[in-house]
């Protein structure tokens, strides 16, 4: 006979789930007034209502807390004077030439295969080329440990019980330079051992989180701010990839901040021979295409809203295909594509639209671009420092307004001269702006630091042994 189920357990969970919960709110709370590194636990329990030792019971170490934010902002994030236009730029000889000598690199990231978005391709395509350049890289990633999926994004993996295996890695590595990638655990952990052992570090930002929570819920923007002013605030350098990027975060505070271009595979992305196929040859032209994540934050209901003539095509999986797919039936979803395939759709289209608010750069415009399809988008960053004067796309009039004549402009466009202006960019370049920016130990300093470390951890050894 099967046991009873046990409600009292469940009632039990159910409390303490709301308790964190409620815990990790007077933080983000706490934030609009107080510096992350100021916040105490007696504040945080005050704030939430509950005794001290209930938040020490939920997070034992102030590293516990900060991981247990960062997861809980993602989670929330999924539930509801201008600068001239990038350009690509010759780097000078000094430069190419520190870019050239072989380094240890360490890079530590939380976004990493095979998890597919425009952070991965650039941490990927940046180590490749890196590698090809003669650098030593290792890289700290989420498949090197155990991870739980982020609710409502299963392919994205949270990384637990990172500290003391990352720092084994920095003691067998012995890195030259760091970088740290993304702000969740495995880059907390990696810039707590940096700020313990002094060690000099870059940092890079990739996604407008603040925006992502603060839009969908009661929590101000002000607490996402705070928590990457406090994530990057030790950075030597924080590298972005454009110039709006760059001046919105120094009106937020944000230092030391250095340009890190994007590059694009202008050989994976081409344009479309006479002998190939038309993917979109039984829809009715002209067709608009998005590629990307479907999810709220990607405003690609401001794409299917317009009257646009033809047939609009959406590449791309998430939580919000379903709905879409279900309000949008004119519209066609085909589900994630890859490699050859995917930039055969870039190819067969005859405008990609952007209509994404939130990225920091975009790299689907320059691989659209590389496959000669012109780019119709908002003026948001990446497609405001891009666009402009390229011959390679249009923006639409404002942020909210006139991505319908801007998708119709387009069509007017010289494909041969859109996949010109792409070719201008490299991701060799990309490696090389990175490389640039990174802040290596200083020579002799290095040589003493990992020396004193390697002494120091065989007399601990010594005892045990014993």
């Amino acid at each position: 006979m099967s046991n009873p189920p046990d409600y009292s357990s469940s009632v039990r969970d159910r409390q303490k789930a709301a308790r964190r919960d409620e815990i990790l709110r007077a933080v983000a709370r706490k934030l609009e007034t107080s510096p992350l590194e100021d916040l105490s636990f007696a504040e945080i329990a005050q704030e939430a209502g509950v005794g001290e030792r209930t938040v020490y019971r939920h997070f034992p170490t102030r590293e516990a807390l900060l991981g247990a934010f960062w997861a809980w902002m993602q989670t929330q994030a999924t539930v509801r004077e201008r600068a001239p236009p990038v350009r690509p730029r010759e780097p000078l000889a000094g430069a190419r030439d520190e870019a050239q000598r072989p380094m240890r690199i360490l890079m530590a990231t939380d976004a990493w295969e095979p998890q597919v978005n425009g952070v991965v391709r650039t941490l990927t395509k940046v180590v490749a080329e890196l590698k090809d350049m003669g650098h030593s890289v290792e890289v700290i990633s989420p498949d090197q440990f155990k991870t739980f999926p982020l609710p409502t994004y299963p392919e994205i993996k949270v990384a637990i019980g990172v500290y003391e295996p990352v720092q084994e890695r920095f003691k067998a590595f012995e890195p030259e330079a760091i970088h740290i990638a993304t702000e969740g655990p495995i880059g907390l952990a990696a810039r707590r051992i940096c700020v313990e052992w002094k060690l000099p570090f870059t940092t890079s930002y990739h996604t407008r989180f603040p925006e992502y929570v603060s839009a969908r819920l009661p929590v101000p923007l002000a607490a996402g701010y705070a928590y990457m002013k406090w994530f990057h605030k030790p950075s030597g350098r924080l590298m972005v990839a454009t110039p709006t990027m760059r001046d919105e975060l120094s009106h937020h505070g944000f230092r030391n901040i250095s340009a890190w271009s994007r590059g694009v595979d202008t050989q994976a992305f081409r344009p479309r021979r006479a002998d190939e196929p038309d993917l979109f040859a039984h829809l009715a032209r002209p067709v608009s295409l998005y590629v990307g994540r479907v999810a709220v934050e990607k405003n690609i209901e401001a794409f299917l809203g317009i009257d646009l003539p033809g047939t609009k095509v959406v590449v791309g999986d998430g939580p919000q295909r379903e709905e879409l797919a279900a309000k949008y039936p004119g519209a066609v979803f085909t589900g994630a594509k890859f490699g050859d395939e995917l930039a055969a759709h870039f190819a067969c289209a005859d405008v990609f639209v952007f209509p994404s608010l939130t990225d920091t750069f975009g790299l689907v415009i320059l691989e659209a671009m590389a496959a000669g399809t012109p780019v119709a988008a908002y003026p948001a960053p990446g497609p405001i420092d891009i666009i402009p004067g390229s011959g390679a796309g249009v923006l639409a009039a404002s942020a909210t307004e006139g991505l319908r004549e801007a998708c119709l402009d387009c069509l007017k466009l010289d494909r041969a001269g859109v996949r010109a202006f792409a070719e201008k960019f490299s991701w060799r370049a990309c490696a090389e702006d990175f490389v640039r920016n990174l802040q290596p130990y200083p020579e002799p300093e290095k040589t003493r630091f990992w020396r004193r470390l390697r002494r120091l951890a065989r007399v601990r050894r010594r005892p045990a042994a014993a």
